[in-house]
């Protein structure tokens, strides 16, 4: 099937599905009322992630996502994924394409009354190489990805504080605080933040990526923290990689094993990344009949979000393998009204 055959049975489908939701919402009135009691200091954005399957089988084009995003769900904000940006460079990595590819993008959000928040970067480099020319290449193959979401109108770019994984703890941050601070001195220069997920190696360490941001010190550097991305060390089913992966931190205390792998734990590190939080991103992966999230207790998760003071944009990120992508979001999204409801009301 060609890649606008796939994209035309994706769009009739999503027809379908708008449908379904209509009658959804008029069964969830009674959390749309409450939840509108918390819109001065909450709003629900959507992160491109959450359609990767569909971009990536061609059932989607990169610029069907704002439409999407609007018409099917009502977003008024989205998060975009540089992986369906990018040109790649031999030095420097993940490139966005063209200004005019850009102007293009921020013309399609504007007609459907968007606004972009951030892009997220990945596979442009190690911020905390320690090779010294490597690092600062991806230093500087992020400085275009700055001006990018500049073009767009974004307040941030997302990425990795990622070393040497073999370094000592120590090491790794000084690092990362290095490269990231000379990036971020760079995006003052254009009014910009830059944010760290948690999203793998030592960065999945809550008490560890908090360090790093403290560490560098520059009031537009902070976290994106992800309620699922605290495992240090994930088994994708190869024994001997994994034993590799997860040896720097398999006798610490702070994490436990399950099946997926190494996980630092996920409450205490978005409790130790929200003093710094300049977004959240809201992870989901499986649902169960009442349509709570299984893996995270997102009221504790969301108390959390909101103990810390934190106000803006909760970005929903649906990445389930069982759940279709429309359906996983409109889950997410309904879940996330239905906990900011119960929080009102219980304060």
């Amino acid at each position: 099937m060609s890649a606008s055959t796939n994209r035309r049975v994706f769009l009739k489908s999503s027809a379908a599905f708008l449908g379904s939701c209509a009658l959804a919402a008029c069964n969830n009135k009674r959390t749309s009322n409450n939840v509108s009691e918390m819109e001065r200091h909450y709003k629900i954005s959507l992160a491109q992630w959450s359609l990767h399957k569909a971009l990536k089988a061609g059932e989607l084009d990169n610029l069907d996502f704002p439409r999407i995003a609007r018409e099917d769900f009502g977003f008024d904000a989205i998060e975009w994924s540089g992986q369906f940006l990018n040109v790649e460079h031999a030095r420097l990595g993940a490139q966005p394409k063209g200004q005019a590819y850009l102007t293009e993008t921020k013309r399609v959000t504007d007609d459907h009354g968007l606004t972009n928040l951030l892009i997220m970067c990945d596979h442009v480099g190690n911020l905390g190489d320690p090779d010294n020319t490597l690092r600062s290449n991806a230093v500087e193959g992020h400085y275009a990805w700055v001006e990018a979401a500049k073009s767009l109108g974004c307040h941030s770019i997302r990425v990795n504080a990622a070393s040497d994984p073999s370094l000592s703890s120590e090491e790794q941050k000084k690092l990362c605080i290095d490269g990231l601070g000379r990036l971020c001195t760079f995006a003052q220069t254009h009014g910009l933040n830059v944010i760290v997920e948690n999203h793998g190696g030592l960065s999945s360490n809550g008490a560890w990526l908090a360090s790093v941001i403290s560490g560098v010190g520059q009031d537009n550097c902070g976290t994106l923290p992800d309620f699922g991305n605290f495992y240090v060390a994930k088994n994708r089913g190869n024994s001997e990689r994994y034993a590799l992966a997860k040896e720097p931190y398999e006798n610490d205390p702070v994490y436990r094993e399950d099946d997926i792998g190494l996980e630092y734990d996920r409450y205490q590190g978005v409790t130790d990344l929200m003093p710094f939080a300049k977004g959240v991103s809201a992870k989901s992966h499986d649902f169960d009949a009442e349509g709570n999230e299984v893996n995270t207790d997102y009221h504790r998760m969301m108390k959390i979000v909101v103990d810390s003071g934190y106000t803006g944009y909760i970005g929903i990120e649906y990445e389930g393998r069982t759940t279709p992508e429309m359906e996983g979001i409109r889950l997410t999204k309904t879940l996330i009204e239905r906990t900011l409801a119960s929080l009102h009301q219980s304060t």
